[in-house]
């Protein structure tokens, strides 16, 4: 399997001297892969240390006790949703315990408590960030999800299909970002995060790849319904050109993420002044 991500500091943190607030990991099962993607907080100071600690996280508890690809739906499914409502309270515990040990929210050390005194309150908000993460075990691909980031699925045609050469891929946004005027993102740090946090599985035979991007991508990698003469209301649709574009590149090149990086740096991503980061895993070499 093939992974491989990027991310690149948006052109408005750059304008205002901010670093990139975006984190991603990956972790190689062998016959599986976790994918985790975190958007920090924008105007948190310390959401950049937040999204690290949530794809530490989610990466660590997913890679535990993965169900077997001949498992049955409602296996994957409790898993998923059980790994979830743990990510969620472990990022609470492990933000907690960061700024707990530096004595204010801010992150300014104090002097030491004395035995009578409460320690100050903790404000997780701090390192706030969303999430979305992927559990990928052919032909299983498992979601979980806080927040506003989203995530795409890549499949081939069958075998014996059409009179290409190389069977043709395709795109499809299983996980699509909030549509505009939805609700106050919800960050993992939120109260009522884990009554928020969305899971489902994904069973696709035809299974190629999936690929996660923070919300700051959506310029770049979705399409508006016209492009494929739709109506407004049928949403935004994945990029051919971008999805399976980039499939392409990183299987000729054997994963190297420069491409990626290049299309992230590019003028059309520029435009959107947001952070942006995209992490895939492809799941065969043609």
């Amino acid at each position: 399997m093939i992974t491989a991500g990027a991310a690149v500091q948006g052109a408005a943190h750059l304008a205002r001297g901010q670093g990139c607030q975006d984190a991603f990991k990956a972790v190689d099962l062998g016959e599986a892969a976790v994918l985790a993607v975190a958007d920090g907080a924008g105007g948190r100071e310390r959401s950049a240390l937040g999204a690290h600690i949530a794809v530490d996280t989610a990466c660590r508890i997913l890679s535990e006790s993965v169900p077997e690809a001949t498992d049955a739906p409602e296996t994957w499914t409790a898993w998923i949703a059980a790994a979830g409502a743990e990510v969620v309270l472990e990022f609470r515990r492990a933000v907690e315990g960061v700024l707990s040990a530096t004595g204010r929210p801010s992150g300014r050390p104090t002097a030491p408590f004395g035995p009578a005194d409460p320690p100050p309150p903790v404000d997780a908000g701090a390192l706030a960030a969303t999430l979305v993460a992927a559990v990928v075990r052919p032909p299983w691909v498992a979601f979980l999800s806080v927040g506003d980031c989203f995530g795409t699925v890549l499949t081939r045609e069958p075998a014996g299909t059409g009179t290409a050469p190389q069977r043709r891929e395709r795109c499809h946004l299983v996980l699509p970002p909030p549509p505009p005027g939805a609700p106050e993102t919800v960050f993992l740090s939120s109260p009522g995060a884990g009554l928020r946090l969305r899971s489902f599985v994904v069973w696709e035979p035809q299974l190629s790849g999936v690929v996660l991007a923070t919300d700051g991508c959506a310029a770049l990698t979705l399409d508006h319904p016209s492009v494929r003469e739709l109506p407004p209301e049928a949403g935004p649709l994945p990029s051919e050109r971008f999805f399976c574009g980039l499939a392409a590149t990183l299987r000729a090149n054997g994963g190297d993420a420069a491409p990626l990086r290049d299309l992230l740096s590019g003028p059309e991503a520029a435009r959107t002044g947001d952070d942006l980061t995209v992490l895939c895993a492809l799941t065969d070499g043609r």
